[in-house]
């Protein structure tokens, strides 16, 4: 295969990978969608999938993946799929399918659009409250505080979109999309396509793909940008998993970053990225103890 021929196929490995996701969803047994686990092994078979590229098709040197990471990423992989999921269901999707049932809301027009249809409005409503979101934690420093974290890493792999502090990670978790009437394929669909676009866009792969996915999905070389070095570089490109919203709303900037983190880059353990949100409280009780004081 010529040079070319084969950078057009590792080009093509992300959408190929969300065409897939989205096959699998349209296409399996109700027997095989219904089941409460198929979610999370489709999105860790991705996850695994774009590790294993992150050996083949390295992106930078510098990011390559080590045994600390690796184990830290896993944690974070870990707590997102289930103490925060679990969270996100008990604090806001449950109470919102319950309120949507008292108060008699329904969307036939959504349960009456075909799959595809079905499975784009879910994705654009969730990346629409997950833009917001996201800008919010960049322009208030409160916010700020709790999503800091996620940018003091130090180079990117296929988990780091689970690195976080926990009240970031469970804010990132809430959406009003179950308010809205679609098939339990198309819901869970739309995840999985979130979940291998973000994925993707956090992975040390040397893929680059073609416009028609750029345009509207996000990459790595537009996330890189957004995780570069300095506050004022992370303040463009919001978009977790939609760019386009980025363009929609004048936020997009070109470009790639290589060096990324915060504050030097200097990396947080796990301790430190949990603490985080909590360290103007701590520097303030420090400077009115009686040794400051003194």
């Amino acid at each position: 295969m010529s040079s070319g021929l084969k950078k057009l196929a590792v080009d093509c490995i992300p959408p190929a990978t969300v065409a897939a996701v989205v096959a699998f969803w349209m296409l399996a047994p109700a027997a095989i969608t219904a089941n409460p686990w198929t979610s999370l092994v489709v999105n860790s078979v991705v996850t695994a999938l774009v590790l294993g590229l992150e050996l083949v098709f390295e992106r930078h040197k510098d990011w390559r993946i080590n045994r600390e990471e690796f184990f830290t990423d896993l944690f974070y992989f870990v707590l997102i799929n289930t103490v925060i999921g679990r969270m996100a269901y008990l604090l806001s999707e449950a109470p919102l399918r319950a309120l949507k049932e008292s108060w008699g809301i329904a969307t036939p027009w959504a349960a009456e659009m075909p799959f595809l249809a079905q499975v784009a409005l879910i994705v654009f409503l969730w990346e629409f409250g997950q833009y917001w979101m996201h800008r919010l934690m960049h322009n208030w420093e409160p916010f700020w505080l709790t999503h800091a974290p996620h940018h003091h890493i130090t180079q990117l792999n296929a988990m780091k979109g689970a690195v976080g502090n926990p009240i970031e990670l469970f804010l990132i978790s809430l959406g009003v999309v179950a308010l809205f009437d679609v098939s339990p394929a198309a819901y869970l669909c739309a995840f999985g396509v979130t979940n291998a676009v973000a994925t993707f866009a956090h992975a040390n792969v040397r893929s680059d793909p073609p416009l028609f996915y750029s345009y509207i999905f996000t990459t790595i070389r537009q996330h890189s940008f957004h995780h570069s070095v300095g506050y004022e570089n992370t303040r463009c490109n919001y978009g977790n998993s939609l760019i386009l919203i980025d363009r929609m709303f004048g936020t997009y900037k070109e470009g790639e970053g290589i060096l990324v983190g915060q504050d030097d880059r200097r990396r947080l353990t796990i301790w430190e990225q949990f603490v985080f949100p909590f360290k103007p409280l701590f520097e303030r009780r420090k400077d009115n103890s009686p040794n400051a004081a003194g």
